[in-house]
């Protein structure tokens, strides 16, 4: 993991596409502004996690349901 410091107004670039700047600094939270193509989904971890339950979800259940109809 890379590990930077940056003041508040300062941008970190990631790649050609992707830019994070700190927007604000208030005690222990830090607010982020972040760049990148409409391609590129940008999601906080927790709802990134739900996402991907959500998917595995949606997978196991089609599965079940292509497995009940064989036979």
């Amino acid at each position: 993991m890379l590990v930077l410091s940056r003041k508040k107004d300062e941008k970190i670039v990631i790649g050609d596409q992707i830019t994070l700047m700190v927007i604000d600094i208030r005690g222990d939270k830090v607010r982020l502004g972040i760049e990148a193509p409409k391609d590129v989904a940008v999601h906080r971890q927790e709802v990134y996690e739900a996402i991907q339950k959500e998917m595995e979800m949606d997978a196991a259940s089609t599965n079940e349901l292509k497995d009940s109809s064989v036979g």
